[in-house]
């Protein structure tokens, strides 16, 4: 697609960029803080409401540019354009490092009337609305914040009920606390539980994000005292805790998935019969997550979870279902999966924050530290 032209930027398009499934969009030169988000639609174009909108301009070629704000709304032009054919359309997903740092992405499109979707045929820009929703960041261009997979023929749904059952049947999809091949949590899709009771190697069971002045720059990896910025939460003694309005977790699944080779993975961002909270950001699963090479080599990966709750506390226990993995098939296998040969920062991961944080045992289970004082009855039961 981009040797062709279907695929091409305002600079060379990266061999970097290309992932097992998608290709990672960068950041253009400029960001508009702008007034509020805004419905899409077709009456007016981006630019006219970007400029009824917009507050200030920050320049992210700059070698230290200015931050973005908690809770505001920014509007980046990408570097990225389409000249998609009639039968391919898009579909968008923050990156993983995003959802983790509690960063809200959305993909928009000229004329679009759906965030994250790209129509077929679409020809033109690409633009991101930004809004990270606890820490203060500092982006610049050219920087990935979210990623872009394209679908060829008219059906978007995914594998379900007997023939997942079979695929899972084949491939091992799922995987128990032990590393035990299972079938109870396959379905519709397969259902995902929350892990509360924690390991051997640690009793933290989440990370809870503090409201820190203090802002994290997203190009530096393995350099943030993971202390200034999360709370632990070790496993609660009645086996639940309890998710405050507006605060942002970390968890992670009692499961461990499996995405074959020649499929990928999304997980359903929310669902409200679930409760009145949103699960996984990113949402997003490459081939080779918890798989590996070739089949056998992994017992598959823990999902980690960015759960947030909205206007009510919400009482979450431990095995409640909190998601839903989708398995979508793929139109042939790639010439590379994902695992850290290919630089994938999560493979084989336990309770893990985003790469910014120092890595040590801290971040796959152990404390960050200190053992903080216990968390107030408010937060855990």
């Amino acid at each position: 697609m981009v040797s062709n032209g279907q695929i091409s930027a305002a600079q060379e398009v990266l061999d970097s960029q290309i992932q097992p499934s998608s290709i990672d969009l960068r950041l253009g030169g400029v960001a508009y803080r702008v007034q509020a988000s805004f419905l899409r639609g077709r009456a007016t174009t981006l630019q006219t409401k970007v400029n009824e909108l917009v507050d200030s301009t920050i320049d992210l070629t700059q070698s230290d540019p200015p931050l973005l704000e908690p809770s505001a709304v920014y509007f980046i032009p990408l570097l990225e354009r389409l000249n998609l054919p009639n039968g391919v359309q898009g579909i968008a997903n923050p990156k993983s490092t995003t959802g983790r740092l509690d960063v809200f992405t959305r993909l928009i499109t000229e004329h679009g009337d759906q965030f994250d979707r790209v129509p077929k045929g679409y020809q033109g820009l690409l633009y991101a609305e930004v809004s990270s929703r606890t820490f203060p960041i500092r982006v610049k261009a050219g920087m990935k914040l979210n990623q872009l997979r394209f679908v060829r023929g008219e059906s978007l749904d995914p594998i379900r009920n007997g023939d997942l059952r079979q695929l899972a049947k084949r491939q091992n999809l799922v995987y128990d606390s032990r590393g035990r091949p299972t079938m109870e949590r396959v379905g519709e899709g397969v259902e995902l539980t929350v892990d509360l009771e924690g390991d051997d190697r640690s009793t933290i069971v989440a990370y809870k994000a503090r409201h820190s002045p203090r802002a994290i720059d997203l190009d530096k990896v393995n350099h943030y005292d993971p202390f200034d910025f999360w709370e632990e939460i070790p496993r609660p003694r009645r086996g639940h805790i309890i998710l405050e309005p507006g605060g942002f977790y970390l968890l992670a699944s009692k499961e461990r998935v499996s995405i074959p080779l020649d499929y990928a993975g999304e997980m359903v961002a929310h669902d409200p019969s679930m409760g009145e909270f949103r699960v996984h950001y990113a949402g997003f699963f490459d081939p080779g997550f918890g798989y590996g090479s070739k089949k056998g080599q992994i017992s598959g990966t823990k999902a980690v979870l960015e759960v947030r709750a909205y206007e009510m506390p919400i009482l979450l226990e431990d095995s409640d279902v909190v998601g839903r993995l989708h398995y979508y098939p793929m139109a042939g296998t790639p010439d590379k999966v994902y695992g850290t040969a290919i630089g994938s920062s999560y493979q084989e991961q336990g309770l893990a924050l985003s790469k910014q944080f120092k890595r040590s045992a801290s971040t796959e289970g152990a404390t960050l530290g200190p053992v903080p004082a216990p968390p107030p009855p408010a937060l855990v039961g």
